[in-house]
């Protein structure tokens, strides 16, 4: 599998769920390379951002686990850069 850059957007509408969402962000960090967290309390809104780099099924099952739990909504945006195989230069871009 070929690796990819990416970003998530986690959004918290209320916190419920907390525990179980930094359980899953727990199983996963090996692909996780930032986090950053906005808390806008009078709103009744909680943002997360992650910064991630693994393959589409690693990344696809962190947002798959997160979109199951009630009361939050899960975006992510995947580059299309893959890392170096055998026969290809660094930085190729897939054509899929």
């Amino acid at each position: 599998m070929e690796k990819r850059f990416g970003v998530i957007a986690v959004l918290l509408f209320n916190r419920k769920n907390v525990q179980k969402l930094n359980s899953i962000f727990s199983s996963h960090e090996d692909i996780i390379i930032g986090r950053m967290g906005l808390p806008m309390r009078d709103k009744g809104l909680h943002i997360i951002s992650l910064i991630v780099e693994g393959d589409t099924d690693r990344i696809g099952s962190l947002t798959g686990k997160v979109g199951r739990l009630e009361g939050i909504q899960v975006k992510s945006v995947l580059t299309k850069y893959r890392e170096e195989t055998k026969n290809e230069k660094p930085g190729k871009v897939s054509k899929n």
